[in-house]
């Protein structure tokens, strides 16, 4: 953890510029399309300098955490100048969180699941602090099985891990043996490549489905959150009571 602490700190500098507009399309559609509710509770995991934070509506309260000291010195600093009052940002290791079980709405993980040494450590520790039925929402690559990305993907994932992050994961490998239900998946960012995929927390048996069987996050107030997609390919929300 120290050695991926020291990269991104490394970076904090100079990440808006590096990685700041290429990964902006992802994160934009990530929070359009949350539909948050007044008061959700939601956590970012991996922060990072806080490019995200202005886009959530202000009728929410979000919780920011990062491993990196230089990161967070920058989303705080954003944080200011933006006067972002509902928004809270602590140091934290995301794979030994120090929050209780269940107090979040709404997990939020951009570029953070192949970045971190033990994925499964995170993915859990994401799904202990969700509530029941709430949703997680990651924002990544994952390695899509197709044969000739996959090899490109096994040549350069030993150089990408030296960046901080890897390219031969997948979403399987990810929920695989989790209490996690795709309720659905868009491809975002230039190339594509990037996913946008938004799980429904079925610990505790928490899971509704909707009439084509795919999980619906449930919003805590006795509503059920659809997604439909609309005519250029993009998501829209629906409600279903």
């Amino acid at each position: 953890m120290k050695k991926v602490e020291r990269v991104y700190t490394s970076y904090a500098g100079v990440y808006d510029q590096i990685f700041g507009k290429v990964f902006h399309e992802g994160r934009e559609s990530a929070i359009r399309n949350l539909n948050v509710q007044p008061n959700e509770q939601i956590l970012e995991v991996g922060v990072g300098t806080g490019l995200a934070l202005p886009m959530y509506p202000r009728h929410c309260k979000i919780t920011g955490i990062d491993l990196s000291e230089g990161m967070l010195g920058k989303a705080k600093e954003r944080a200011e100048m933006h006067r972002l009052t509902h928004v809270q940002l602590h140091r934290m290791d995301a794979g030994a969180m120090e929050f209780a079980d269940s107090s979040f709405d709404t997990v939020v993980a951009a570029y953070v699941v192949t970045a971190v040494p033990d994925h499964r450590k995170v993915v859990n520790e994401m799904i202990r602090v969700c509530r029941p039925g709430g949703r997680i929402i990651m924002l990544n690559h994952f390695s899509n099985g197709n044969k000739i990305i996959a090899a490109m993907e096994k040549v350069i994932s030993p150089l990408t891990k030296h960046l901080g992050w890897r390219t031969d994961l997948s979403l399987h490998t990810v929920l695989e043996g989790t209490s996690l239900q795709v309720a659905r998946k868009q491809n975002v960012n230039p190339l594509r490549f990037w996913a946008l995929v938004e799980c429904v927390n079925g610990k505790n048996g928490q899971v509704v489905k909707n009439g084509n069987g795919t999980a619906v996050y449930s919003n805590g107030n006795g509503h059920a959150t659809e997604h439909h997609t609309n005519t250029n390919g993009h998501f829209a929300n629906g409600h279903s009571h």
